[in-house]
Formats: structure tokens, sequence, C-alpha cells
């Protein structure tokens, strides 16, 4: 599937808070107040894990719905964090589900694993390129 997201962030020197467009809206992201911040919104991170989250209960909830069951809530929790995987520095997502409705054992074995095909998680599964698209005007 191809498709082009598009965001402008602007910070305008009010210490880290930053404002983010994404077409009719506008988020605010923030660092705590222990690194300097205002606490005024989200952190980077999780609006990261944010995205991944809303995504997976999407993504469910259409998967669900098509298959017709009975799933009358999805609740997505995750925790990221530094760590060493195989030998390398890495960052670990934890998720746990949790599922409302006459769902049987088999049914949510494979909601689990259609949490793992969520568009965002393949994103973040990589690999991802980082390329400058422009230069930017002073």
């Amino acid at each position: 599937m191809k498709y082009k997201e598009n965001i402008l962030v602007i910070n305008e020197g009010g210490i880290y808070e930053s404002m983010a467009h994404a077409g009719s809206h506008t988020l605010s992201g923030d660092e705590p107040e222990e690194l300097g911040g205002k606490n005024k919104g989200p952190t980077a991170h999780q609006y990261i894990l944010t995205a991944l989250g809303m995504c997976v209960a999407i993504t469910l909830r259409m998967y669900a719905e098509r298959k017709g069951w009975d799933m009358q809530k999805v609740e997505v929790e995750l925790n990221m964090e530094k760590g060493i995987v195989e030998d390398k520095e890495s960052t670990i997502i934890y998720k746990k589900l949790k599922f409302k409705g006459d769902l049987d054992e088999k049914q949510i074995e494979r909601l689990k694993f259609i949490a793992e095909k969520c568009p965002v998680h393949r994103t973040l599964s990589g690999p991802v390129y980082f390329r400058e698209f422009e230069k930017m005007e002073s």
C-alpha cells in the first residue's frame, strides 16, 4: 500500500513546547519539567506510542467487524524502554492487549497476531530511511 503523510512541527522559542499541524488538527508536544520543559503536552516518545496504540486498536476493530466478532472493547497498553537485544542497544516496546466481548481463545490469539500487522507497527519494524526533501528557508 502506498501512502504519503505530511506533518509540520513548529517551535517558536517556547523552551521545548512545539506545535504539530497535521491536516486540520493541531497537537502540542513538550518535555516534562524535570527535563527542562513545561509539561504542556505529551513527549515525542509518547506520541510514537500513541500512534502505535491507535493504529493497533483501529486495525483490530476493523478486523473484528469484518469477521462479525463480538469485540466490544479493546485496550492497548504500551511501554517503551532502551535495552540490549541480541548484543545491540535497542528500543523495546512492550504491548498488552485487553479485550471485552464474547471472544473465544482462538479469536483472541488471532487478534494478537493481527495487532502486529497494523501499518504503524510495520513502519516501526523498519526498515525506515530518512531523506531531506528540501532545504528550509530562513
